[in-house]
């Protein structure tokens, strides 16, 4: 069916789609309003490598050269952030951090995209925390970086690197102020207003498809009762006929067509 037939449709059926879209409005009220704000805060973490990169002099009296660690980024710096990243993103972290399934407080440590086939592209780890509060989320995301600071050097202690060479972590932003989130206040709202428009259209479709053999019905009904109150008066009418002969009929057998005998006897003499 096309546009201007739906359209027709719903007009023709207009006490059925106007109550469902009215609900389906309603709906999306509710969802708007009892669907919580979260607060999001987010930071992002630089690993950095000693100002004498990742070796020691074998000469102590031969120190090596001094380099800035923000122009010494290597491969290696992308290998230590993947290692974090899949530590941080773990069942068991998750629940060491405090944080359970369908609970108020989450967190993310992520390489600032979604593309889970590779877990770092440089040597940036970014952390988000959301929460109903803006004091938990904070507190979330703090509380990764300390656990993200502690993983990588228990990594590095337990591949043995020397301290001299241990690589070190930044915060390249501090968390940021909790942000509100509507997203999901918006996205459940238009939830239940697409459903709700839905269910006004097929609402309308079934009272279309169903007004042709009902209304069929009807009319047989109401001509077969018209049929059986006609039948009914024609009897009662020839009944009450038959109970009440009219005067003016001269009915066999009565004193006005039987002769006189008196007169029968003048007549005979």
């Amino acid at each position: 069916m096309d546009f201007w037939g739906t359209l027709l449709v719903l007009a023709r059926r207009w006490y059925v789609a106007v109550p469902a879209f009215l609900a389906a409005v309603g709906a999306a009220f509710y969802a708007y309003s009892t669907v919580p704000v979260t607060y999001t805060t987010t930071a992002v973490l630089v690993l950095t490598a000693p100002n004498s990169g990742g070796t020691l002099p074998s000469d102590p009296d031969q120190p090596l050269p001094q380099v800035n660690p923000l122009l010494n980024f290597d491969h290696g710096l992308d290998v230590a952030a993947s290692i974090l990243i899949s530590v941080m993103s773990t069942p068991d972290m998750v629940a060491e951090m405090g944080v359970t399934s369908g609970g108020p407080t989450t967190y993310a440590v992520t390489n600032g995209t979604n593309n889970l086939e590779s877990l770092a592209t440089g040597p940036l780890v970014f952390v988000e925390g959301e929460s109903l509060a803006p004091q938990e989320a904070t507190a979330i995301v703090r509380k990764a970086v300390t656990r993200i600071r502690q993983e990588l050097n228990a990594r590095q202690r337990q591949v043995q690197a020397p301290v001299g060479t241990y690589i070190t972590v930044s915060e390249a932003v501090p968390p940021t102020r909790p942000a509100p989130q509507q997203g999901r206040k918006l996205r459940s709202a238009a939830a239940a207003l697409g459903l709700g428009v839905i269910a006004s259209l097929c609402a309308s479709f079934a009272a279309e498809s169903l007004a042709a053999p009902l209304g069929a019905r009807l009319a047989g009904r109401r001509l077969l009762r018209g049929r059986l109150l006609r039948g009914r008066l024609l009897r009662g009418h020839r009944r009450d006929a038959g109970e009440t002969p009219s005067a003016e009929t001269p009915q066999t057998g009565t004193p006005a067509e039987m002769p006189d005998p008196a007169e029968a006897g003048k007549t005979g003499a």
